[in-house]
């Protein structure tokens, strides 16, 4: 900062310095040394120092230079008093100009700033009284929380005490009985001695009195022993069911979520409890040692066990908190017994052993060469072999029945998870695996096993009903549990052999059925045999509901190959359902035979299933379906073909002259022409063609024929049309010959007359005997239904059309006569009526009627449309 007084230019920037002093600048020209001290890393070179004094002394000597004020030394005192005079009367000179230049902002600025302090006192008042505030709220809070700190220290540290306290009593009243019931427990030790040492005395008071008493008693003080043992461990360990009790335990964790949490003080630092530790563990000790000793008791041997000591060592090992591992432990320990014994079942080397040691020893043994023991039974020991297996396998069954007892009983009474599941997955393991090991070892076990696999599932379902009262274990026909599905699954080696074996039967059954193929179809005889080994195989695995699923399943793909091997046979040729004659061609023969296997295999397959269970009948009717559907496949076309020939023998009545008068002089005519082809046809039919099957079936079909021939006869006998009187005979006689013709091929036997006569076809026989009268009743009695009673309507309505100038439905419409008994054949009765009905209107709609007696039919079959319609 430099400002310029006439001619001297002042310098004042040393008094603008932040570090000014005025004691040091006076002190600094009194001695005459510049101001501000120089410093080494500011000052300039002594050169440059040196020229710059002698360049600014010669300006001050010329009085033209610029005066520094930094450089007071060789002034006088009154020299730098008036500079500073001169500097302060400059200063001075320049604010007064300042401010006189900018007068009216500073007022502004003066205005403002006197404003602002009037806030801002405002401002400190409120400040103040916040401070004030804030230092009573202090005195109200602070203190007081401060002092309740305090408190609650004190309170958890005695809460702690209280804790420590109760707990160390609860352990000294713990630990006064458990030494009662040490002593008490010692006291039965001792008699037990006693009573080892000298034997009982008849005079001894209490020795002979009860020692089943003394037992169960010395039981229960070892009970109680281990719960007090157990509650001691826990006060030790700090746990919270060592307090007195679970309500006094959630009223500490409360409070103590109230104050705070806090550690509990261990009783193991607490001196006087620390001095019982070691008695505590001895007496641990010594209950374990009984309590293991009562399991081993309990458990003497797999066959029985006392259940009341087991579940009080049970119970003992609860109450230590050790039951899991010694569950675990007792299961494992009967899972390898129930294991080894399982292994010494199904060992050849031991039971050939056992069968040499039974037998008698040879006199000259010595002599004699002995050859060494063979694993593998001969032809000879085959049957002291199989016997001595099935001796092991029933002992087998029976021990593991009692080893499933006792994993049951009394464990599932104490433990949450059943260690049952365990057991019967080990021993399913361990019988899967020694029965497969078997199976790959020895034959003579594969054998016996897979033939005799029924015998061996009965000794299971033996074993499954003697746990069943101890167990939950159910093996019915209708639900078998979880456990006994697992222990048969193990014996899946010996059953997949049965299987294989049972399967290999069918099919070999099968196969010789059909091994001449063609040349000599299978027939009745090959069916019963197919039967037969059916029948035997379902009821080998009847008893047992899984196996005879699995024979089911076999039965069921060897019926498939059954209608696969027949369909196969099956001719579908047009000579198949050629009805040419006079005999039967080789395609109906062979149809015929193996038509009559499957009838056979399909009707008794289907008797046999109502001996045997919904389950195993859904899955072998699927396969019995198919025998059916191929059976259908050779018979349907053939019956196709049969009515095709007979209506089409039946159609020729149209062609016969039933018109003409009545001749006097001519007699009884003799039947048709067509109805000697229908007759010499259905003689063919029986005994040409159907003849070729058997007999149960052809009685199935014969029936079917004659109710087919009556319905088209009298179909046709009813559209014939004109009919004369001698047309009239003329029917009537062919209906007496068809009648005598039907009712001699229903008959199986004409030796013996066996068979069904025309009465047993019902509805068609009463309509053939109804339609001989209809054809010479009056106009009038048509509509009648006494008269006409056993006749369809549809006949009726036919008659009267045909005495009628009114056009039949197939003439009004352009049909051939087969072709219309077609149409009825096809629609429904009501189709055929409204047919009729819509001829009957286009009659009366006509325009070019001549004949008014048709009014009359008119009526008389609108009266039976009326009727019909009455009693639908």
């Amino acid at each position: 900062m430099r400002f310029t007084h006439g001619k001297l230019s002042i310098d004042y920037s040393v008094f603008a310095r932040p570090d000014f002093d005025a004691n040091e600048y006076a002190n600094a020209i009194l001695a005459g040394e510049p101001y501000p001290y120089p410093s080494v890393s500011n000052t300039v070179s002594s050169s440059q120092a040196q020229t710059q004094t002698r360049i600014d002394r010669t300006r001050i000597g010329t009085g033209l230079g610029t005066a520094s004020i930094l450089e007071p030394a060789r002034e006088d005192i009154s020299i730098a008093i008036s500079k500073l005079d001169v500097g302060i009367e400059d200063v001075s000179k320049q604010i007064k100009a300042l401010v006189t230049t900018h007068h009216e902002d500073l007022l502004q600025h003066a205005s403002n700033v006197r404003q602002l302090s009037g806030s801002l006192a405002s401002v400190r008042r409120g400040l103040d009284d916040v401070e004030s505030s804030i230092e009573r709220l202090r005195q109200k809070i602070r203190v007081p929380y401060q002092s309740l700190q305090v408190y609650v220290t004190r309170l958890q540290r005695i809460h702690q005490a209280n804790d420590a306290l109760r707990r160390t009593a609860r352990f000294y009243l713990l630990q006064k009985r458990l030494e009662a019931q040490m002593a008490e427990l010692a006291g039965y030790e001792s008699v037990a001695n006693l009573k080892e040492g000298h034997g009982k005395t008849a005079g001894a008071p209490g020795t002979d009195s009860g020692p089943a008493e003394h037992q169960e008693e010395k039981e229960r003080v070892i009970a109680k022993a281990a719960l007090s043992i157990a509650e001691l461990g826990a006060l030790l360990d700090d746990a919270p069911e060592g307090l007195d009790g679970s309500s006094q335990s959630s009223a500490s964790a409360n409070e103590d979520a109230l104050l705070g949490s806090t550690d509990p003080i261990p009783l193991r630092s607490v001196n006087a409890v620390a001095a019982y530790i070691p008695l505590i563990s001895d007496a641990r000790t010594k209950v374990t040692r009984e309590m293991e000793a009562m399991v081993i008791e309990g458990l003497t041997s797999l066959a029985s066990f006392d259940q009341s000591l087991i579940a009080s060592s049970l119970q003992t090992a609860y109450n230590l908190r050790v039951l899991p591992s010694l569950v675990a432990r007792l299961v494992g320990d009967l899972s390898e017994v129930v294991e080894d014994r399982i292994r010494n079942t199904f060992d050849l080397s031991s039971i050939s052993k056992e069968i040499l040691a039974k037998e008698p020893q040879q006199v000259s043994q010595g002599l004699l060469y002995k050859s060494r023991v063979r694993t593998e039974p001969t032809n000879v020991t085959a049957p002291q072999f199989a016997a001595a297996l099935w001796v092991r396998l029933e002992a087998l069954v029976e021990q593991m029945s009692g080893c499933c007892v006792k994993v049951k009983d009394p464990f599932s009474l104490t433990v949450e998870n059943k260690p049952s599941s365990t057991f019967w997955t080990s021993l399913a393991k361990s019988l899967e695996k020694y029965t497969r090991d078997a199976a790959k070892s020895s034959t003579f076990l594969q054998q016996t096993l897979a033939s005799g696999y029924p015998k061996l599932l009965r000794l299971f379902h033996e074993f499954f009903a003697s746990i069943a009262v101890h167990t939950d274990t159910v093996y019915t026909q209708t639900y078998q549990s979880a456990e006994t599905i697992l222990v048969l699954r193990a014996l899946a080696t010996f059953e997949g052999l049965y299987l294989s074996r049972s399967s290999t039967r069918l099919n070999e059954m099968v196969a010789q059925a059909f091994s001449a193929g063609i040349r000599a179809p299978p027939g009745a005889n090959e069916a019963i045999g197919i039967i037969r080994t059916v029948t035997n195989e379902l009821d080998s695995a009847r008893f047992d509901p899984l196996l005879v699923r699995a024979v089911a399943k076999n039965v069921a793909t060897s019926l498939e190959n059954v209608a696969t091997k027949a369909d196969t046979l099956i001719a579908t040729d047009r000579s198949a359902v050629s009805l040419l004659g006079p005999l039967a061609t080789p395609q109906q023969i062979l149809n015929g035979q193996v038509a009559s296997y499957l009838y056979h295999c399909w009707v008794k397959l289907d008797k046999l299933m109502e001996e045997h269970s919904n389950a195993v009948s859904a899955i072998i009717k699927p396969s019995i379906d198919k025998i059916h559907s191929g059976y259908d496949h050779v018979i349907e076309p053939l019956l196709t073909a049969i009515r095709r020939e007979i209506a089409a023998i039946v159609c020729r009545l149209h062609r016969v002259d039933l018109e003409r008068a009545v001749d006097p002089m001519a007699g009884m005519a003799g039947s048709s022409l067509y109805m000697k082809d229908l007759v010499d046809k259905l003689n063919f039919i029986k005994t040409g063609v159907l003849n070729n099957f058997a007999p149960e079936a052809t009685r199935l079909c014969l029936p079917n024929i004659v109710k087919y021939v009556i319905r088209i006869f009298v179909l046709h006998a009813s559209i014939a049309k004109p009919l004369g009187e001698s047309g009239k005979l003329q029917l009537t006689t062919d209906m007496t010959e068809l009648e005598f013709t039907l009712n001699a091929f229903l008959v199986n036997n004409p030796q013996s007359k066996r068979g069904s006569n025309l009465e047993s076809i019902g509805e068609e026989y009463k309509t053939l005997r109804a339609m001989r009268p209809l054809l010479f009743l009056e106009n009038s009695h048509l509509a009648s239904p006494e008269r006409t009673a056993g006749l369809p309507p549809l006949v009726v309505l036919h008659h009267i059309l045909v005495r009628s100038p009114i056009p039949l439905p197939h003439t009004l419409h352009g049909w051939q006569e087969a072709e219309y008994v077609r149409w009825v054949e096809e629609h429904s009765s009501q189709d055929a009526l409204s047919l009729i009905e819509s001829t009957l209107s286009h009659w009366e709609k006509g325009s070019d009627r001549t004949d008014k007696n048709g009014e009359e039919f008119v009526r008389l079959a609108r009266t039976i449309l009326q009727y019909v319609k009455v009693e639908s």
